[in-house]
């Protein structure tokens, strides 16, 4: 085998995990899992990975089949249950949802883990992405269902639980390390706090 040749095919299983999360994210977003869907969502795939010329992603190249797996059926359950939330509170006319804008900070400095995050965030029923702020990793949520400041912090658990997964999923050794540190000292600043302004940490 050539080197140039050496070269494409190293560079195609660089970017296969990417091709294959845009071929999922195109059949969730359509709500089809078909093989029309499939076929569509691999045509969409290569054309913007291959006609866009956009900078090359730096993937970890690190997947961990287990939590990968806990990702999506954890997925596959918070859309189910959002959904019926979301219907709920549709037919509850005894008082209103209530909604409001809550800003998420990150804590994995990675864009790729960010629009992961974000992705999964807008796709759980209740929940849309509004705005991202790159640089200083936040994420801006429209979320229903909030009528405190409780509710408006237990859904900034709910996204950084998601980053956590995702991380775990796909993330380097090195954003592994980042989390648990951030988590740590996270833990470690709840626990100097007062009850009254203690919180639990995702």
């Amino acid at each position: 085998m050539s080197p140039s040749r050496r070269s494409q095919v190293s560079l195609f299983l660089h970017q296969l995990p990417l091709l294959v999360w845009l071929v999922a994210l195109w059949m969730l977003l359509w709500g089809q899992l078909t093989w029309l869907a499939l076929l569509t969502g691999l045509v969409m795939a290569v054309f913007v990975t291959r006609v866009y010329r956009l900078p090359p992603i730096e993937l970890s190249g690190r997947i961990n089949l287990w939590y990968g797996l806990v990702f999506v059926v954890t997925f596959l359950g918070a859309v189910i249950k959002g959904s019926l939330i979301v219907a709920w509170q549709v037919l509850d006319f005894r008082r209103q949802p209530g909604a409001a804008i809550i800003a998420v900070p990150l804590r994995v400095d990675d864009d790729v883990i960010m629009a992961h995050t974000a992705v999964t965030a807008s796709l759980i029923p209740g929940s849309l992405i509004v705005d991202v702020d790159r640089d200083n990793r936040t994420l801006f949520l429209h979320t229903i269902g909030v009528r405190s400041n409780e509710d408006a912090e237990h859904q900034r658990r709910v996204v950084l639980r998601w980053e956590a997964r995702i991380t775990r999923a796909v993330g380097s050794k090195e954003e592994l390390l980042e989390l648990q540190a951030r988590i740590a000292d996270s833990s470690a600043h709840d626990a100097d706090a007062s009850p009254g302004e203690r919180r639990t940490s995702p």
